[in-house]
């Protein structure tokens, strides 16, 4: 799409997006412990190179609730040297280059949901904990989420009652006001007057942001040592994947609003520039905006052209306007997080834990428990690993039961099982005073492989066994040696081995691996009718010679 072919409508998104952005950025910002003006530059300068380079037309991006809480823990770590953390989003904002140049797109919305829901439910609940201190009227504790709900009884026993009105009445006018007027006053901008004009007026003791500077931010140069690396690389790729993940999914809402699909790929390339240039001038990362893009479609943006509006419109506000965002109380950002805090968590699936399957349910609050609790990276690693595990017992119990064994060929329910024609059943029936027949059905991994072989135990010896990868289609390394050593293994007690059906792919990897090595070339056919055919003459041979 012509980036001017919608100007009008892009400029309204723009302007409404920008509208909404304001208290929000401000909110990330102070949240995150960078400052205001942090969150600011970050829905400046990630709004404006995601659109231009970005693969979502109508997509804004900015600071976002789970970027804003990853960057926090990043600043607490790197507090005594500043230049560090914002080092760590510019490393991030080029792991995503480098995630959308070797096309890792597709791969990264492949997360299980139930790591995703358990995360953004967790990162919502991390909101909401934390900003209780400044809606009573406190600075957060230090400590994390354990600190803040350990110093929630004392909290209690000091509130700023000023404070604690005025958030609570941000809050609530984030809940009441109707969608329908939100289109002409978005809910974040009325709590923002009408919490900084009660400030004003009326509650004067509630704490305010106070002096922000404007003007351009200093340029930081990124910092590297080597006893950091392997930390900063471990909190450059989770805002990199956490980012990559919003911005994707971010882009699949849009993508049904406006009927036409996004590029994941450059959405990523797009997004890492905008978050390596924001960590460049000391503002915090973001990611697709789900909300503000949402507003930015519903007002009638559909081109880059409306994401840069939007961060040009924030710019003016940086750069002259800066002082009307002085007397806006803490208390009434913290009601605006809360309410964003709540709309993070996945209350959809929340209210399916009773029916919906139980491992997928574990899945989801064990990360949501360590993303509260232990580790934003711990989380997402731990059930990153247990869901592939779980997946990958699960794919092995079904390879398991893809493998037959026959022996007798009398059983014609097991025999039903694979698809043999009438001749071939006749052969199998024909042989099986001699044979023992294997047959292995679908993909044969690692995973599978030890159970798939184990049935192996017990042949007899001085049988022929015939192996029919015919319906097999990919086989692992492990499964390949771990068929190797069960060929080994029947050659040893006499047990001659015949393979039938392999495709060509197969028998290159096998192949490769000697795995066909111990097994007679005349035992090795192209499929498994002239195996039974074969192996059938052989045995009229082997009796004529006994008649004589």
């Amino acid at each position: 799409m012509n980036i001017f072919s919608n100007i009008k409508g892009d400029f309204y998104g723009g302007v409404t997006a920008a509208v909404v952005a304001l208290p929000l950025a401000l909110a990330f910002g102070v949240a995150s412990g960078a400052g205001p003006l942090a969150g600011l530059w970050g829905a400046i300068l990630v709004g404006f190179f995601a659109s231009a380079f970005g693969g979502t037309p109508s997509q804004v991006s900015g600071p976002t609730g789970p970027m804003t809480v990853v960057m926090a823990a990043v600043i607490m770590q790197y507090a005594n040297d500043p230049v560090m953390a914002f080092s760590v989003v510019i490393m991030g904002g080029v792991l995503q280059i480098l995630f959308g140049l070797f096309r890792l797109g597709n791969l990264i919305s492949l997360v299980p949901y139930t790591v995703i829901s358990g995360f953004m439910s967790g990162i919502g609940c991390i909101i909401i904990i934390l900003q209780t201190a400044p809606l009573l009227g406190q600075d957060i504790p230090k400590g994390g989420t354990v600190g803040a709900l350990k110093a929630l009884p004392d909290m209690l026993s000091h509130i700023n009652n000023d404070a604690m009105i005025v958030g609570l009445l941000s809050l609530i006018l984030m809940v009441i006001w109707p969608k329908r007027l939100s289109y002409f006053l978005p809910a974040p901008l009325l709590s923002l007057i009408v919490g900084t004009l009660c400030v004003l007026t009326v509650l004067p003791n509630a704490p305010v942001i106070g002096d922000i500077p404007t003007g351009f931010p200093e340029i930081h140069i990124p910092t590297l040592t080597y006893n950091a690396l392997s930390d900063m690389l471990g909190s450059a790729l989770i805002l990199a994947l956490l980012g990559s993940i919003d911005s994707l999914l971010t882009s699949l809402i849009a993508d049904s609003l406006t009927k036409k699909p996004h590029h994941s790929n450059r959405e990523l390339i797009g997004q890492g520039i905008g978050n390596a240039i924001a960590g460049l001038f000391g503002a915090i990362p973001g990611a697709g905006a789900t909300m503000r893009t949402v507003i930015n479609i519903r007002a009638g943006g559909m081109t880059p052209l409306s994401g840069i509006i939007h961060a040009l419109i924030l710019f003016a506000m940086v750069m002259g306007l800066g002082p009307l965002a002085e007397k806006i109380p803490h208390a009434v950002l913290a009601g605006i997080l809360m309410k964003v805090g709540w709309d993070i968590i996945d209350w959809n699936y929340l209210q399916l834990i009773r029916t919906a399957p139980r491992k997928g349910v574990v899945h989801m609050l064990l990360v949501l428990f360590l993303t509260v609790f232990v580790d934003l990276i711990i989380a997402v690693g731990a059930g990153l690993v247990l869901a592939s595990l779980t997946f990958v017992k699960h794919m092995a119990d079904l390879q398991a039961k893809g493998v037959q064994r026959f022996q007798g060929g009398n059983n014609d329910e097991d025999l039903s099982m694979i698809r043999l024609s009438t001749e071939e059943k006749t052969a199998l029936q024909n042989l099986s005073h001699f044979l023992v027949f294997y047959h292995f059905d679908g993909p044969l991994s690692f995973a599978a492989a030890k159970n798939a072989f184990a049935k192996l135990d017990g042949d007899h010896k001085s049988k022929i066994v015939l192996f029919d990868f015919s319906s097999t289609t990919y086989i692992d390394t492990t499964a390949a040696l771990t068929l190797k050593e069960a060929i080994q293994t029947l050659s040893q007690d006499d047990s001659e081995v015949t393979i039938c059906g392999l495709l060509p792919e197969i028998a290159i990897s096998l192949n490769g691996l000697n795995v066909l090595k111990s097994v007679k070339s005349q035992n090795i056919f192209q499929d498994r009718k002239a195996a039974f055919l074969e192996l059938a003459q052989r045995d009229l041979n082997t009796a004529a010679k006994s008649n004589q």
